[in-house]
């Protein structure tokens, strides 16, 4: 039985964000996220106000793509990596899904975007010999996300596989957030902040506050460069 995915995306293009920025990459994209689909769906109908891909979810109809084809794209060019994003990796069926890719294509790097749904059960999952990396976003709105956050990112910690990639807004939740992942220690190294925004004027505008965080908590700043060159 041919084994295959539902996607709405599937395109070479560049990591933009993160550890891995301009890393070429196969880009696949889910179109469900537990925070923007219904209750009734399984999510919880709170969107993140500044999701740069809400409109490409809504809009977006999803296609079966095969493994093999998949494995086909990255054959094409061994130097292309494996992105897998959202709508939300670990979502729902998303989760097997991304474990079905994660674990039987042939890649030299992968990196998983999530905002931690599911993260524990994937990494237990993964074939350790899988060159894997999780860029984990956390959507710090409610006291509610921030023990959320607070439990995951003590069980991740010693994990150098995870790394943390959050827009940073200067709000009490970000630095209250920050301020524990000091508190516990986690790595430097591996938490990056971001500007907001949706084009480049705005990130430009916002990466000031950004900048004086990096410095303030001696983390890494992310670009976004697929906003600010406005590719996929």
């Amino acid at each position: 039985m041919k084994q295959s995915v539902r996607l709405i995306s599937c395109i070479q293009t560049y990591q933009g964000e993160g550890v891995l920025v301009g890393q070429r990459m196969l880009l696949v994209r889910f179109k469900h996220c537990n925070r923007s689909d219904k209750k009734e769906e399984g999510g919880m109908n709170k969107p993140c106000p500044y999701c740069d891909t809400a409109v490409i979810m809504r809009i977006s109809q999803e296609s079966d793509y095969g493994i093999f084809d998949l494995q086909r794209e990255i054959d094409i060019d061994k130097l292309v990596g494996l992105l897998i994003t959202g709508g939300e990796p670990g979502f729902g069926i998303n989760l097997n899904k991304t474990l079905l890719m994660l674990n039987s294509i042939d890649y030299k790097i992968s990196n998983v975007e999530t905002n931690g749904c599911n993260l524990l059960k994937l990494i237990d999952n993964v074939d350790k010999t899988k060159n894997v990396i999780y860029s984990m976003s956390p959507k710090l709105f409610s006291d509610e996300d921030i023990d959320f956050y607070f439990d995951l990112t003590a069980k991740i910690k010693e994990n150098k596989n995870v790394y943390i990639k959050l827009v940073y807004q200067g709000t009490e939740i970000n630095n209250k957030f920050l301020d524990y992942l000091k508190e516990i220690d986690f790595p430097n190294e591996r938490i990056y902040l971001m500007p907001e925004g949706k084009d480049r004027d705005e990130l430009i505008k916002n990466s000031e506050i950004v900048f004086d965080a990096c410095e303030k908590y001696k983390t890494q700043f992310s670009s976004r460069e697929h906003i600010i060159y406005k590719f996929i």
